[in-house]
């Protein structure tokens, strides 16, 4: 299951390869209200809070990086502001559940002064609690770390998926790491997680999403691998890959969805146009499994895919 660094495959060549087998699926916009002319972008899956279906998403003006994270509800087909929910000063949420309770998370943004363009840096920050409503903040990532997500493991440890930038002579690269207990996560276990090498090209990067524990105790995750034209033109591509976490082995990432497999619709600037920036997969009893992303980091939308885990789950 281990990849060799020769036989890394660039975004290209991954492409290539989805579009020879790609299904027909086709992907529908989720309609946000209450937010007045800002974009919902960059959504986390469905997840059940109070009883009730919750989506987080990172909440921003076009023309700026300041974004908010906000917690919606469906009403009437429409996702809207959960009344009294917290407003979070973040972007990109996340979600898992971890021994039962709710680990949220999101990146921190710093910026110069009151220019609401130009960050200076970045990190991962986490809340704990039984509900979005009583979560309190427990643990930061270190500076210019995103990426950084949790998955409750079969043998009741805490596995803790990271991405270092600029390391080793690539922009990005994936690790992993297991503690005992949610206080044991800090900028020190995340900064010694084992780099998983092989995952992309030196000019190429990308970052784990989600983590699922699958049935035989191995983990799918789902991230992104992403790329840049020489205009700074980028493109991101939801994939997926299976990890081992006995033997730390994983297998070749495979990419689930492209841009074309969505609605036409805005970006937030022209070199983001081919964005999909995967937020959460919910896995369905049929085979199927449904993908939520945010699309030219303007627009959120959902399809319904065959469920990339099931060749780990069955391996």
């Amino acid at each position: 299951m281990l990849l060799p660094n020769e036989q890394t495959k660039s975004c290209a060549t991954l492409l290539n390869e989805f579009r020879r087998n790609r299904t027909a699926a086709f992907g529908e916009k989720l309609i946000f209200s209450g937010v007045g002319t800002k974009d919902v972008y960059n959504i986390t899956a469905p997840f059940v809070d109070g009883g009730e279906a919750v989506i987080a998403g990172r909440v921003e003006a076009r023309d700026s990086e300041r974004s908010e994270v906000m917690f919606f509800v469906n009403r009437n087909g429409q996702w809207t502001p959960r009344p009294g929910a917290p407003v979070l000063n973040l972007q990109d949420p996340f979600v898992t559940f971890v021994r039962g309770e709710l680990v949220f998370g999101g990146v921190e943004v710093y910026f110069d002064g009151d220019d609401p363009h130009y960050v200076t840096s970045w990190r991962t920050v986490f809340y704990r609690g039984k509900s979005i409503m009583d979560m309190r903040p427990f643990a930061k990532g270190p500076l210019t770390m995103k990426d950084i997500r949790l998955v409750e493991l079969a043998n009741g440890r805490i596995g803790v998926f990271t991405r270092p930038m600029m390391i080793e002579g690539a922009r990005a690269l994936i690790g992993y790491t297991e503690i005992g207990e949610l206080s044991e996560l800090n900028e020190q276990t995340i900064g010694q997680a084992t780099l998983l090498h092989g995952q992309f090209c030196p000019d190429e990067w990308g970052g784990a999403n989600e983590a699922h524990l699958l049935a035989n105790g191995k983990i799918g995750v789902l991230g992104h691998i992403a790329c840049m034209e020489m205009n700074n033109r980028r493109h991101y591509y939801p994939m997926v890959f299976g990890f081992d976490p006995e033997t730390r082995r994983f297998s070749q990432m495979k990419l689930i969805a492209e841009r074309s497999m969505f609605p036409d619709g805005p970006a937030k600037r022209p070199d983001l146009k081919d964005v999909l920036f995967s937020g959460g997969l919910i896995r369905l009893s049929n085979g199927d499994a449904r993908l939520y992303t945010g699309v030219s980091d303007a627009e959120a939308h959902v399809i319904t895919i065959a469920d990339p885990f099931l060749e780990y789950e069955n391996a």
